[in-house]
């Protein structure tokens, strides 16, 4: 199997992805300098009416979607017009969103949260274990899920990730209707910063809470990702690796749709397969 080792210092060509120059080493060729493309990672800050609230290490591109879209999905705040203004501050523009509210925050997150979240883990930044788990509702009822379309929605989501197919390094979260309509889509160096920003994107449209559509992942569905579409009133996420116990047992008592192994002619159902029809 080839292995790479990166030289040199990348250059950014657009927002999700960099370029930089490689030693590739294969067997019987030796030694061979080559372009590659990564996915491009920096840090990001939210601030809320003035206040830092958190860092996370993301993808830059819909910064915006990104920062209104982790506050619903934290349960921070509750429908579009919680928001009042979102836009990157004069100073360190590029990475640095600043969301106005009308009336402050749900609830005050000084003490849940120390302001950093990695790339891969949406719930890193917790400060106690009582403010993992967030509460939402129970997922409304829905008409009937065919299998059909669950077999589906990876294939319709693969289409709409370039900046997987040029560096294969970013994670997607895709919005469906029931229908089969894919509503957006949004690639991240880290899998919660995909689902926050096609939440966030469907936030800034109006559109909040989302009953009966489903979540499309293109890696695991672990506890947090759940969780977010769980706060978010999805009907269900569908994924095409593995779910974890917690993500499990999350959708569960939410009576949400999980499917994992999402891929070919089959898949795992391992919650709320009254969701499916036939």
């Amino acid at each position: 199997m080839p292995v790479c080792s990166v030289t040199g210092v990348t250059v950014t060509v657009d927002p999700h992805v960099a370029v930089t120059w490689i030693e590739r080493v294969a067997p019987g060729a030796g030694f061979e300098r080559a372009r590659d493309e990564l996915a491009v990672e920096e840090p990001f800050e939210i601030r809320v009416d003035g206040e830092p609230l958190a860092v996370a290490m993301r993808t830059p591109g819909e910064d915006e979607e990104l920062a209104v879209g982790f506050l619903a999905s934290e349960g921070l705040i509750d429908r579009r017009e919680d928001v009042v203004r979102v836009g990157a501050t004069d100073d360190l523009a590029a990475n640095i969103v600043e969301v106005r509210t009308r009336s402050g925050l749900k609830r005050d997150p000084a003490d849940e949260r120390r302001f950093y979240m990695t790339s891969s883990c949406g719930v890193c930044g917790k400060a106690a274990l009582e403010f993992v788990h967030q509460e939402s509702p129970p997922a409304r009822p829905s008409r009937p899920i065919a299998p059909e379309l669950v077999l589906r929605l990876p294939y319709e989501a693969r289409g709409g990730q370039p900046g997987f197919e040029r560096t294969g390094g970013l994670h997607a979260t895709a919005i469906f209707e029931p229908s089969g309509r894919m509503l957006v889509l949004r690639e991240d160096v880290g899998r919660h910063n995909a689902m926050d920003k096609a939440l966030g994107a469907l936030l800034l449209q109006g559109r909040w809470p989302l009953p009966g559509l489903l979540g499309c992942l293109s890696g695991r569905a672990g506890f947090e990702l759940v969780q977010k579409a769980s706060v978010a009133g999805l009907a269900g996420v569908v994924s095409v690796g593995a779910p974890s116990s917690l993500a499990v047992n999350l959708a569960g008592e939410r009576g949400m749709l999980l499917c994992g192994f999402v891929r070919g002619e089959s898949f795992n159902v391992y919650a709320g397969a009254d969701r499916l029809s036939g």
